[in-house]
């Protein structure tokens, strides 16, 4: 099989299920922007030097391939035949938060991103999410959306905050909070 098809020269592209749809479909955006998500938590697991939250991204990878599948399936007989989302997957997310918490000082403002590119790479996958999460609303808006899809991306981009502030702590960086200027 090659890698080129050719069926989206024309600006559509296949759902899960067969249907066509535009590339500039709201669908495609929401999970168009998960598998960029998915590159980005990639990327804070080639950083990582810690090996439970390495073991945490890939778990997170795994939810997300399924994330994108859930939202690139539009038909309810494709959608019966794809792994889901579970309660248990929104709890891990919890649980590594609190443990993550467990080690740090209570947050008292608002902290600017960066201090250490791994850490400044936790901000922009957090950033990704919130847009990743924006599109899913969006996209429940118009089309049925399974609840837990967009709790999981909330809850995901509370774990990247938290994977943020653990990693500067980790990586002995300044986490320098937010003091708004006043004129």
């Amino acid at each position: 099989m090659k890698v080129y098809t050719k069926t989206g020269d024309k600006g559509e592209t296949s759902l899960f299920g067969g249907a066509r749809v535009s590339k500039g479909n709201l669908r495609i955006h929401a999970y168009g922007t998960v598998d960029e998500l998915n590159s980005y938590i990639g990327l804070l697991r080639d950083l990582c030097t810690e090996e439970p939250r390495a073991i945490e991204l890939i778990r997170i990878q795994d939810r997300l391939f399924t994330l994108g599948a859930i939202l690139a399936t539009e038909s309810a007989s494709a959608k019966k035949r794809l792994p889901l989302i579970y309660l248990t997957d929104i709890d891990y997310l919890e649980k590594a938060i609190d443990e993550m918490e467990s080690t740090l000082e209570p947050i008292k403002t608002f902290v600017l991103p960066g201090g250490h590119p791994t850490v400044s790479h936790c901000h922009i996958a957090r950033c990704v999410c919130r847009r990743a999460e924006r599109l899913t609303v969006e996209l429940a808006e118009v089309n049925e959306v399974e609840e837990l899809t967009i709790q999981y991306l909330n809850r995901l981009s509370d774990y990247l905050f938290v994977l943020s502030r653990f990693f500067t702590k980790v990586l002995n960086a300044t986490e320098v909070p937010w003091i708004p200027e006043k004129k």
